[in-house]
């Protein structure tokens, strides 16, 4: 009968939350994702000299589209594929310029290998998923979990993101 309670309990007891995680933000202070409990988070690892970097285009008009629904689009520009500029200042310039962003946008971050950034360790290590290229995408449901991941292939307004992402909208 113990050990029935204490299956009970253990059954009964909250899913631990997803880890904090904090960037810097390009614009400067801090981005933590905690502050985005409760919403959806698209992650995407960018880079302003890539074939995909049009694809800020995409995110922008997601986020447009959807941000008063609750959905945040946090862009990581990463030169790990050597097609970053070479400063934060030259990429936030860039990216005004040319794609006119709103979007959260971290430093230059690396997201692969020894030096990845915290929360892209901890993606490998949970999900196996370590971004192949820049424009990945992964999927944080409200409570910071992953729940999909894409390559820089499956376009920002495509059908398997927005039908990922709708069941999460208010």
């Amino acid at each position: 009968m113990r050990l029935f309670a204490l299956l009970l309990s253990f059954l009964a007891a909250p899913l631990a939350a997803a880890p904090s995680f904090t960037f810097d933000n390009i614009d400067g202070g801090q981005i933590s994702l905690d502050d985005f409990r409760g919403q959806p988070v698209l992650v995407v690892n960018t880079a302003s000299r890539c074939g995909f970097t049009p694809q800020y285009d995409g995110l922008q008009a997601l986020y447009d589209a959807n941000k008063d629904k609750g959905l945040v689009v946090l862009t990581v520009p990463s030169g790990d594929f050597r097609q970053e500029l070479a400063t934060n200042d030259e990429v936030a310039d860039f990216c005004a310029v040319n794609f006119d962003l709103t979007l959260p946008m971290t430093t230059i971050t690396h997201v692969k290998g020894a030096d990845a950034h915290p929360f892209y360790k901890w993606l490998k290590d949970t999900e196996g998923f370590e971004p192949a290229w820049n424009f990945n995408k992964v999927l944080l449901d409200p409570e910071g979990t992953p729940v999909a991941t894409w390559g820089s292939a499956t376009k920002p307004q495509s059908a398997p993101i927005t039908k990922a992402i709708a069941p999460y909208l208010k």
